[in-house]
């Protein structure tokens, strides 16, 4: 059991300023873990150390370029656990609304920006670490405006299946939320968001919506489990299944 821990670990969450990074950077740090936070805004990260334990450390990194990604690798240090949380406001349009060149521009901070992560974090990696990439529930069950995001989704469950095999024995896995309480959504009004909430939450088998601390501790375990790599674990309330 002294292998299933995350005490005194190096764990580095990119996109971990706010919403479900910032989630699981707490949920780290309550475990004793040696936090690192990294986002492209130094506001944000400003405001999210607020919130950690003082000797959780931050970075503004721009996620979305890559030689800015590597720059940060070649600078971090070795670690245990990288996590890749980072995306921006979700946009749902059907494809007949679609600019296509626009949807192209969603794809570089949610999977080319954890591909560089992966390409150039996984050399620092120690042995029995792991990484934990974020996908989401738009694979399997899309709805109409889904397209993009579900693409995304897709891509993400393959590279993560792809990586657990090219760089083992370092443990490659994904979480899958359902929708969940962040600020991902702040693009919406006010009451379209409580709709949204409402109704998903109405749905699920668990009859209410997520939060970020659910996925968090999605994060956790597959940081601490031992065994489990290529595989994208979904964490929705049941969604999938209604």
């Amino acid at each position: 059991m002294k292998n299933k821990t995350i005490e005194n670990k190096r764990v580095i969450i990119l996109g971990g300023s706010s919403g479900l990074g910032l989630a699981t950077a707490k949920a780290a740090a309550a475990e004793d873990a040696h936090v690192i936070i990294v986002s492209g805004n130094q506001q944000h990260i400003d405001n999210a150390l607020k919130e950690l334990p003082g000797d959780c450390a931050g970075f503004a990194v721009d996620l979305a370029h890559e030689e800015k990604i590597k720059d940060f690798f070649a600078t971090a240090g070795s670690f245990d656990h990288l996590v890749y949380t980072a995306g921006e406001n979700l946009t749902l349009n059907n494809i007949s609304e679609t600019v296509i060149e626009k949807a192209r521009s969603f794809f570089n901070l949610r999977y080319w920006g954890a591909f560089a992560a992966v390409k150039y974090g996984a050399p620092h990696i120690n042995r029995g670490g792991s990484i934990s990439l974020t996908s989401g529930i738009a694979s399997v069950r899309p709805g109409a405006g889904w397209s993009v995001a579900s693409s995304i989704c897709g891509a993400m469950e393959g590279f993560v299946r792809a990586m657990a095999v090219e760089l083992a024995p370092v443990r490659v896995n994904s979480v899958m939320p359902g929708v969940i309480k962040t600020n991902l959504w702040n693009n919406m009004n006010e009451s379209d968001r409580a709709l949204l909430y409402k109704n998903v939450g109405d749905a699920a088998l668990v009859k209410r919506v997520g939060e970020g601390e659910d996925i968090a501790l999605a994060f956790i375990y597959l940081m601490k489990q031992q065994f489990g790599t290529g595989q994208n674990i979904i964490v929705d309330g049941g969604a999938v299944l209604v």
